[in-house]
């Protein structure tokens, strides 16, 4: 049985109240002290609990970080509850507040919410209940460990006697915090690895107002945005008289939410808007029509040919940042046998959330409430309190439930925006984005390249490996990352091209593409050597578990392989299968490992049919088995939609697809008929989960295409370039 501290520095405390008289309150907060000395800064966590037992014999369990459905709302309470010692039906789940007093770490990114949590939730409810048992100890007069505890009752076995939680807070309240806790042995989880429903599932389903745009007030006004129509463009000047006449409609102005000091997540392209307020969503958008804008151009106006161009050239003409080198990759390049080359390229792509963005503020003279769906709440306080001039803790910011997110949200321009239209007017207001405000503002997936090389000797040996990469305007390189580790002689190179385009994370930042990228050349490097892709890969892994390369290789070899092995298996792969093509990838991100294949068969017009998707996953401990698989299943039709259909063009720095009859995304009967998960079970604590399904699957599909077609897939979206490929002959 492990044990936890329960302090971890001065800055770490936990109290312990009486609830009013309606039970026991437990607060926890503590910072990145409670991460062993010897561990880097990235492995420390940033946890917060807050728990309330009540008099009736329910527990209150309040989960601090967004909820965007990732399932954190459902499963970091679980955790609680488990090491709590409580049925599950015995609890009720409430969104926290942002509050920096009593938690830390509100963000939703990362795939992080439960990696960095896991130690923290699980002394949230060890801490409670030893106090539970040590009230318990007390009364009857019986040491603490001839007692047991079970759904939120204290037991002494021998001679029958049980109290109820509620029964024992007058008593618990006055028990101090040891200095450490007992934590449940794994395998005496009750809660931890089962299937349970999403607590929102039923709100959902009945349409209860949960999300951002479900919230509003009787007294609020509705606003939505005019921002320039192409990027490198801004406000010259506006005529609204004939808006301002039309039915409903209050004002129109001009708002800037220009930061002296703007942090991370204030990327916007549009800064100075033009903001249309009036009673209601229609009449608003039907005034943005007749406000007649004039725009200047103040930067060059890109489009799309000219960022392929962009990419290209700087490979031949920049001078790009040597992130990682072994060996010596020129010498072994020269003395190969045979030397395999391929490039990469995927365009710009949009978040398109299915829940539009919104806000909604309050803000008045020393003062400001905040509601909606955001990633990064605490952020956006900041960035409030300095565009609005009102103190931090003046603001509140309350989180809603976010219809997607996969980064867009983590950018709180739209809370900005809303803040500042409201502090305008001096009235509550609800800020709504149309699907053309937000596929056209900004904040996309950047266009990337990638450039492999890999030289095999005589023998069809791998000696050594290149990779370099650009985009507009991050490179989507992970240096450190499989291959690096398993071949003598390696490199890896970064470009970057300038743009006027917002851009920033897209679910699973840069694996995104690197995964397909990489994993389609894995497939050609195997063939040109001669191997099966799965057991080129394992050769390769092995290497690394054996004798590996470098001093930073940010994967563990052997749990690597693992998947691979296990999807081998589960898959049996190798079986001859009548009429059915198969492609396999394996990624590394957010700490977890994927494997994946892929069943392609073709229809009766020869067009592809994915038949099947089969996925290993290492993620550690699995919380809850019913939101880890919809997590990678999402993921994979997720992955492949955007791989297959979805791409964003510009034309004279305007974005050509400004709605879904124009951005492709992946259709129901276009979606895998099946997908089979297997978790890996190797006690180790949970890593991220939300974003590491994504990745592998383009390169998994991209290779059985090649089985089924004989043609190698470069550029993304794969089946929209293929089509235009055909009709162009």
């Amino acid at each position: 049985m492990a044990f936890i501290k329960t302090k971890y520095n001065r800055r770490s405390f936990l109290k312990v109240s009486a609830a009013g008289g309606a039970g026991l309150m437990l607060q926890f907060s503590w910072l990145r002290g409670m991460a062993q000395d010897n561990k880097p800064a990235e492995e420390a966590f940033d946890l917060n609990a807050y728990i309330r037992v009540n008099t009736d014999g329910t527990v209150t369990i309040f989960s601090p970080n967004p909820e965007i459905g990732q399932n954190v709302k459902t499963s970091m309470p679980l955790i609680v509850a488990e090491e709590l010692d409580v049925a599950w039906d015995q609890v009720s789940v409430e969104q926290a507040p942002l509050n920096t007093d009593k938690y830390q770490g509100q963000i939703a990114g990362g795939s992080q919410s439960i990696r960095r949590s896991w130690d923290g939730l699980r002394m949230a409810g060890a801490s409670a209940r030893h106090l539970f048992l040590a009230a318990a100890s007390k009364k009857w007069d019986i040491p603490i460990e001839d007692l047991i505890t079970e759904d939120g009752q204290v037991k002494h076995l021998p001679t029958n006697q049980f109290v109820a939680y509620p029964d024992l807070i007058q008593d618990a309240v006055m028990i101090p915090v040891p200095e450490e806790v007992k934590l449940k042995d794994p395998a005496d989880f009750k809660l931890i690895g089962t299937a349970v429903k999403n607590v929102d599932g039923m709100g959902i389903a009945t349409g209860k107002p949960l999300f951002g745009l479900d919230y509003m007030r009787d007294d609020a006004l509705i606003a939505m945005p005019i921002h320039p129509p192409a990027f490198g463009q801004k406000l010259k000047s506006f005529d609204a008289t004939a808006a301002k006449a039309m039915p409903g409609i209050h004002d129109v102005f001009t708002i800037n939410t220009t930061l002296e000091k703007p942090q991370w997540s204030d990327v916007n392209a549009f800064n100075e808007l033009v903001v249309v307020v009036g009673d209601s969503t229609w009449q608003v958008m039907q005034a943005k029509k007749a406000v007649e804008v004039s725009w200047e151009t103040v930067e060059e106006l890109e489009d799309t040919a000219g960022h392929r161009e962009k990419l290209e050239k700087v490979f031949s003409t920049g001078k790009g940042e040597v992130k990682r080198k072994d060996g010596d990759p020129d010498d072994a390049f020269a003395k190969a046998d045979k030397i395999v080359e391929a490039s990469y390229y995927g365009s710009f792509l949009a978040h398109n959330t299915m829940e539009p963005m919104n806000f909604f503020a309050d803000v008045q003279a020393d003062k400001a409430d905040l509601v909606g769906p955001i990633q990064t709440p605490e952020s956006l306080r900041k960035s409030a309190s300095a565009l609005l001039n009102i103190p931090e803790e003046n603001i509140t910011v309350d989180m809603t439930r976010m219809g997607g997110g996969f980064g867009r949200r983590l950018y709180g321009n739209f809370g900005l925006e809303a803040a500042a239209i409201s502090q305008k007017i001096g009235k509550p207001v609800k800020l709504v984005y149309s699907r053309e405000d937000d596929m056209t503002q900004g904040t996309y997936r950047p266009s990337y390249m990638l450039k492999y090389r890999a030289a095999l000797d005589a023998d069809k040996n791998l000696i050594g490996f290149e990779v370099r990469g650009s985009g507009i305007p991050e490179s989507p390189i992970f240096e450190n990352r499989y291959p690096a580790g398993t071949v003598s002689n390696y490199k890896a190179e970064n470009f970057g091209v300038e743009t006027a385009i917002s851009t920033g994370a897209w679910r699973a930042p840069r694996s995104n593409f690197t995964a397909g990228a990489e994993q389609s050349f894995l497939d050609e490097v195997a063939e040109a050597a001669g191997k099966d892709p799965i057991e080129f890969r394992l050769e390769l892994f092995d290497k690394a578990i054996s004798n590996p390369v470098g001093e930073r290789n940010d994967y563990d070899p052997e749990r690597y392989a693992g998947v691979l092995k296990l999807v081998k298996e589960k898959s049996n792969w190798g079986a001859a299968l009548d009429g059915v093509y198969r492609g396999v990838s394996a990624y590394y991100c957010h700490n977890s490992y994927v494997a994946q294949v892929i069943d392609l068969v073709k229809d009766e017009d020869g067009n592809p049919v994915i038949k099947k998707v089969w996925a290993a996953v290492d993620c550690g401990i699995v919380v809850n088995k019913e939101g880890a698989l919809n997590q990678i299943e999402g993921g994979i039709v997720d992955g492949l939609g955007h791989a297959l259909y979805s791409q964003l063009t510009f034309e004279k720095g305007k974005a050509m697809q400004q709605n879904f009859n124009r951005y492709r995304l992946i259709k129901n009967n276009e979606a895998p008929a099946e997908i089979e998960v297997f978790f890996v079970e190797n006690g180790i604590a949970p890593t991220g989960l939300g974003e590491p399904g994504l990745p592998p699957v383009a390169g998994a599909f991209a290779n059985a295409m090649y089985k089924a077609t004989g043609k190698r897939y470069y550029r993304q979206p794969y089946m929209i370039l293929d089509q235009q490929e055909k009709v162009l002959g």
